[in-house]
């Protein structure tokens, strides 16, 4: 038996008030869609359609390799959606999945649970339902003496006692593919919406209809407002940082760690509050992170520490120290045992092997070579107004505080700079460069020029003044 699967994803969801369209809001670092394409990810498709209609091509362009796309010209209800993505799949699959794209939180064990029922049962077509004691704007599931689903009526063209029923439709679907759009062409539009209803080709169907009851209603939860999406995004989360600490993960208050579905944790690792691991971040073995930090597409290596710093795609070594009040911008790397300390910040820079920045300085476009200290204070000048230039800094190089190096510039080996400098050359490997004005001490200045004051206050008053 062929297995393909129709998505709709069609709808403008005017409720979430943007302009972006409604399954690509993002949740826990992957969109609305995407999460529901991932459910599916397990499972052994022979094709998958995602119906598209508000922003189309925007939509269209997130599909992963393997999905493709049927346009919803006109959104005229769930059921014309399901006829145009049945006939997308072009007779290539038996049996036909209906998702709605807005369900994010599904999980494959319950598609794949809906398609066993199915087989098992040999029904027509199977619905998934689950159970709320007020079910809301959910369609509600009625059913005939025998258990069979009957009908499923909206909410808004339920009666009160339909709407008292708490098995409502959770919008998931298996049914013979050729049969369900057979009965798709007989459903009509006289209801509230004056829409087409996918439930309402059930029973036209040749076939009974039977359902597959999930224990947890949240699985099957639909977005169609930002209060919905950040409900949803918390359940997301939840399910991620559980993973996370099954794996060996110590999270002191979990509830207050946010850890995007691409993010990776090694053991024995602490997740302080406030950290955001965002996109694609990769966490070695033994850290401790925050609190307080943002790590974003970056990697950080095993036995480092983070505190209360933003790193953004950048690459931290193992044994590293970095913060408190640090940034990292794209493009740097710390290489093993080397430091970012309190308000510093990086661009492009390489720091070599146990090389520290301890404190105040900006560091951009800049090589560090190893075992390197880097006073307080300093600064590489990399723009002159019209293009970036490059600071080299060779090994063991120590640089007294307040220096700004002026690119391009190289400091050789094992030098030192003087405080207060401002180098522009580049510098010899070995030696001392100092450059600064000289010191001048001006004797009894303060005496004469406290006089002269008083001089001053005696012409403007036209007298004396004690």
């Amino acid at each position: 038996m062929s297995v393909g699967a129709v998505v709709l994803a069609a709808g403008q969801g005017t409720r979430m008030r943007s302009s972006t369209p409604k399954v690509l809001h993002p949740l826990a670092g992957r969109s609305m869609l995407g999460w529901v394409l991932a459910a599916l990810g397990d499972l052994s498709l022979d094709r998958a359609v995602v119906v598209v209609g508000h922003g189309a091509e925007d939509v269209e362009a997130t599909l992963p390799d393997g999905v493709s796309a049927a346009v919803q010209h006109e959104q005229r209800g769930t059921g014309h959606a399901a006829a145009v993505g049945l006939r997308a799949l072009d007779g290539a699959c038996d049996t036909v999945l209906i998702l709605c794209g807005d369900t994010p939180l599904l999980t494959a064990e319950a598609v794949q649970g809906l398609l066993d029922a199915q087989r098992a049962d040999g029904a027509a077509a199977t619905v998934a339902t689950a159970h709320l004691d007020d079910a809301g704007a959910y369609g509600r599931v009625v059913r005939s003496g025998d258990g069979r689903v009957e009908r499923i009526v909206e909410a808004r063209d339920a009666t009160p006692e339909e709407l008292a029923l708490t098995e409502f439709n959770a919008g998931l679907y298996a049914a013979d593919a050729a049969g369900l759009l057979d009965a798709l062409s007989g459903v009509g539009s006289s209801n509230a919406q004056g829409e087409f209803y996918l439930p309402d080709a059930l029973p036209l169907l040749d076939g009974p209809v039977g359902a597959m009851t999930l224990d947890d209603p949240t699985e099957v939860l639909g977005v169609n407002t930002r209060v919905e999406l950040a409900a949803c995004e918390a359940v997301l989360r939840g399910r991620l940082r559980e993973e996370l600490m099954l794996g060996g993960v110590s999270m002191p208050d979990p509830e207050r760690v946010y850890v995007d579905v691409d993010a990776r944790v090694g053991p024995d690792t602490v997740l302080w509050p406030g950290v955001h691991l965002r996109g694609d971040t990769q966490v070695g073995d033994n850290c401790e992170i925050g609190p307080d930090v943002v790590l974003t597409d970056s990697t950080v290596g095993s036995g480092s520490r983070v505190v209360a710093a933003h790193i953004d795609d950048s690459e931290v070594g193992e044994g590293c120290e970095v913060g408190p009040y640090a940034r990292l911008r794209p493009g740097c790397r710390l290489r093993d045992g080397s430091k970012a300390g309190t308000y510093v910040e990086m661009k492009k820079a390489d720091v070599g092997e146990g090389a520290k920045v301890p404190h105040l300085s900006y560091v951009g476009d800049v090589d560090i070579g190893p075992g390197s200290n880097i006073g307080a204070g300093n600064i590489t000048a990399n723009y002159d107004g019209f293009q970036k230039h490059r600071t080299v800094i060779g090994a063991r190089v120590k640089t007294g505080s307040d220096c700004v190096f002026v690119a391009p510039v190289t400091v050789g080996d094992d030098t030192m700079t003087g405080a207060g400098s401002i180098i522009t050359d580049d510098v010899p490997d070995g030696a001392l460069a100092i450059a600064r004005a000289r010191q001048k001490n001006i004797e009894g200045f303060t005496e004469r020029a406290a006089a002269k004051a008083r001089e001053a206050m005696e012409q403007s008053q036209g007298g004396t003044t004690k």
